[in-house]
């Protein structure tokens, strides 16, 4: 049977590496099951956009400790998050006035510098960069920006092995079996049996069909989001953005090129089964959105792009708790658990072994989807993925 574990995290994306990390880092002594490597599925292909933007307290504060996590990451890590802060400005139709407006307020009492902007404001700051049509309101968070997915995640990864924790890289968990008193026996696919006292299902969209077998059966589900890639060629640069009107959202990388993603929720898949490469019409279609919105980049250039899976909650909002015994999970980020990771780590850490953690945590638990009114309201209007 070998040795015995105090926790076992499945998954070695960037939540079940972050929390990995936190877990070694308090001296748990724990193991990450995972059937590739870290960061092989959804994660390293996340546009890992690092923004606060939240209209939920809670995630906002995780976010804002993410950002700062990744600012210090090679302080913590002793490697490099490849953090870039370029700014994010969020464009919103005039019916989200009143939301916007007093979700800026909250969030500068929360430290998170953003900046409440007219049309007129943002004409004048970035001239001509943007078609304003329809455009009510915007906001500027300063500090956000982007990180590297992969570096992200083996940082954490790896830190968390030099902390103690035990790797099982290239083993798919095939069973979870119950233990009495609370946790489960880790089953792989090598024939391996790994008794965990407490065990986290942090695998992303195939989190579902591994809660199932501790009889629990999750609202989650997978889709695909594709992510275009393009180059600015002969077009003016514009700033990082997210239009709540075009349904986008679009983030520089590096020097020479943008991307571009969809902000709006998109057919359910079977995550064993998808398309991961982005089809020309995928392309053409943002291309369509962000040169409606940013006439200058139609100069700009196709390079490429891929495609990703989300997993979804009913709520678009992130699935947090102890679903059997000793059995704990977190998931269901729906296409914003990057910018969470970090921070959000360090709660489920302390979630999982038991200690006191921010009583807001408690709003994820997947009962609340079972209880009328339960859901989270978060994000603004189909772009839930704003949180």
């Amino acid at each position: 049977m070998g040795r015995a574990f105090d926790v076992g995290v499945i998954g070695a994306g960037v939540h079940g590496a972050s929390a990995l990390y936190h877990l070694a880092a308090s001296g748990a002594t724990a193991v990450g099951f995972e059937r590739d490597r870290p960061a092989a599925g959804p994660t390293g292909r996340s546009s890992a956009i690092c923004r606060a933007y939240y209209t939920n307290p809670f995630l906002a504060r995780c976010a804002r400790d993410s950002i700062a996590m990744l600012a210090r990451f090679e302080e913590l890590t002793g490697r490099s998050a490849g953090l870039r802060r370029t700014g994010l400005l969020f464009l919103h139709p005039p019916e989200d006035a009143p939301a916007v407006r007093a979700s800026v307020e909250r969030l500068n009492a929360l430290g998170i510098s953003t900046e409440l902007l007219s049309p007129g404001d943002v004409e004048d700051r970035w001239p001509g960069a943007f078609d304003l049509e329809g455009v009510g309101i915007a906001a500027w968070e300063r500090d956000a920006g982007y990180a590297d997915p992969h570096a992200t995640t083996e940082g954490f990864f790896r830190r968390a092995v030099e902390l103690g924790a035990e790797a099982r890289l290239g083993r798919r968990v095939v069973a979870l079996e119950s233990l009495a008193g609370g946790g489960a026996r880790v089953v792989t696919d090598d024939g391996a049996r790994t008794e965990c006292r407490r065990v986290l299902i942090a695998a992303g969209p195939w989190t579902r069909a591994l809660a199932a077998h501790v009889g629990v059966d999750l609202p989650l589900h997978a889709e695909r989001h594709v992510v275009a890639v393009f180059r600015w060629a002969d077009a003016e640069p514009v700033p990082c953005h997210g239009d709540l009107l075009g349904g986008y959202y679009s983030r520089t990388e590096g020097e020479e090129l943008y991307l571009v993603g969809p902000l709006t929720p998109e057919p359910e898949v079977d995550p064993d089964g998808v398309e991961e490469a982005i089809r020309s019409e995928e392309i053409e279609a943002l291309a369509r959105r962000v040169v409606r919105r940013c006439p200058g980049l139609a100069a700009s250039r196709v390079h490429g792009g891929w495609a990703s899976l989300y997993d979804v909650s009913p709520d678009w909002q992130p699935v947090i708790g102890e679903i059997a015994p000793g059995v704990f999970v977190d998931a269901g980020t729906s296409g914003h658990g990057f910018k969470l990771a970090p921070a959000l780590g360090a709660h489920v850490a302390a979630l999982v072994l038991g200690e006191a953690t921010d009583p807001d945590l408690a709003a994820f638990h997947p009962s609340r989807f079972g209880v009328e009114g339960g859901a989270l309201a978060a994000g603004y209007r189909e772009a839930r993925i704003l949180g």
